[in-house]
């Protein structure tokens, strides 16, 4: 629909066959990624996914590290317990850009208090909650009204009462992207 008139032609060059390479004069040296290049690959996935920098994903694997459970399985329950990602996995915002920026700005409440810390780790039986004030209120329903998201098993939401709460902690089941957490922890620990 984009494509202007000459790629109903042969001179398209959007799907001529050598396109499907990567750009660059040399493309064809390109080699496949080495041990190394997987690990740090599957490090910044997650990384990327829950909006953490180097710093931050440095101190929750050395959290993880001294947990008794399994260390991988640890890394990603502490990253799912972050504030700003609790706040997006119950519907309160659209994004987890949009979550960070909500909690960041004070809209929302941890046990009745504000916390306005992304990284703020939520336990088990803390209710997260949404500013009293109606402009807040307004800004989250917004976005429930598109409709009220799948809950995941350690998560509940009274959407009539803009409230959340933690059943439980979250297990390596719960965590949805596709990850392999071997792999960054052999990349962190070496």
């Amino acid at each position: 629909m984009l494509k202007g008139v000459r790629c109903e032609t042969a001179k398209c060059a959007m799907e001529k066959q050598w396109r499907n390479k990567p750009p660059g004069m040399h493309a064809w040296r390109r080699r496949a990624a080495g041990n190394y290049g997987v690990r740090l690959r599957e490090k910044q996935k997650v990384k990327r996914y829950y909006g953490v920098l180097e710093k931050q994903f440095t101190i929750y694997f050395s959290m993880a590290e001294k947990g008794k459970t399994n260390t991988g399985e640890m890394l990603l329950s502490l990253l799912e317990r972050r504030l700003d990602n609790v706040a997006w996995k119950l519907g309160f915002a659209a994004s987890h850009k949009a979550s960070r920026q909500l909690v960041t700005h004070g809209h929302v409440y941890v046990n009745g208090r504000r916390v306005n810390r992304p990284s703020y780790l939520v336990r088990a039986g803390d209710k997260i909650s949404v500013k009293p004030s109606e402009r807040s209120r307004q800004l989250v329903t917004r976005t429930l009204g598109d409709g009220v998201p799948s809950m995941q098993a350690w998560l509940q939401l009274d959407a009539g009462n803009l409230e959340g709460t933690v059943v439980a902690l979250p297990t390596r089941e719960d965590v949805q992207i596709p990850v392999e957490d071997q792999l960054i922890i052999e990349f962190c620990s070496r």
